[in-house]
Parts: structure tokens; sequence; C-alpha cells
């Protein structure tokens, strides 16, 4: 069954995703309309030329896309996401994802979400758009 109230509070919300919790991503903060994400790359989360495999990036990123458009205690879901991948990152490298709003209206809202490694790297750049339920 869905969970039909939206999460009011952030934390909950990642706590009950179960692929952020696979994958170790943690919230480091949100405010309404943004929201920034880590992760560090487990051996785990490779694809098969030893670089972080795109589906953990997206996960990242979608994380963030996700705590970013509930944030105003509405429940919201992705309508469509485009990742662009920049640039690989190896093993043990911490990753940031941060959400932040780029308009919103009554039933949807554009956000642009940058992945970034521990140098301020550009590693991925996303755009998703959600749609606001009730």
């Amino acid at each position: 069954m869905f969970r039909e109230v939206p999460y009011t509070e952030m934390s909950e919300l990642v706590k009950n995703d179960r692929i952020a919790q696979l994958l170790g991503i943690t919230l480091e903060g949100y405010g309404n309309g943004w929201a920034k994400t880590s992760m560090v790359i487990k051996e785990d989360a490779l694809n098969a030329y030893d670089a972080a495999h795109g589906v953990a990036l997206y996960a990242l990123s979608d994380v963030a896309f996700a705590v970013a458009c509930n944030s105003y205690g509405q429940k919201a879901v992705a309508l469509t996401v485009t990742m662009h991948y920049r640039r690989p990152v190896g093993m043990g490298r911490r990753l940031f994802a941060e959400a932040r709003e780029e308009s919103r209206g009554k039933t949807t809202a554009l956000y642009r979400v940058r992945v970034t490694d521990e140098e301020g790297k550009l590693v991925a750049v996303v755009d998703g758009l959600a749609y606001i339920s009730s």
C-alpha cells in the first residue's frame, strides 16, 4: 500500500527511503525548496569500469530532489527527471547532491540538482519536474 500522508519531517522521509538506507545516503540539510544529501561511494556501488554507477548517482540526486519538493509538507512525486553525467568518480569518494527549486506552481515544481565531489567538482546535473498533490 502506498503512503497517503505527506511527510512534514524530511529526516523521516529519508529514514523510510529504502534505497537511501541501502546506499548510505544521508540528509545534510534542507529548507523550503532546498535540500542537500551525501554518500560515500562503496564498492557495491561501482560499475564495470570501477566508477560510481549511474544508478547510485541518480539515487543520491533523487533523494535530494524528493526532500526539496516535499519540504513544504505537501506530497510531491517526480513526473520527469533528466540526468547529465559530467565526470566519473571512484570508490571512497564522498559526493553531495544539492537540490534547489527553480519554480513552483499549484500542481508542479521544477528543481535543479547539482552533484559534486569533495573538491566541489561537478559530477552530474539533474533537472526534475515534480507533481504536487493535494
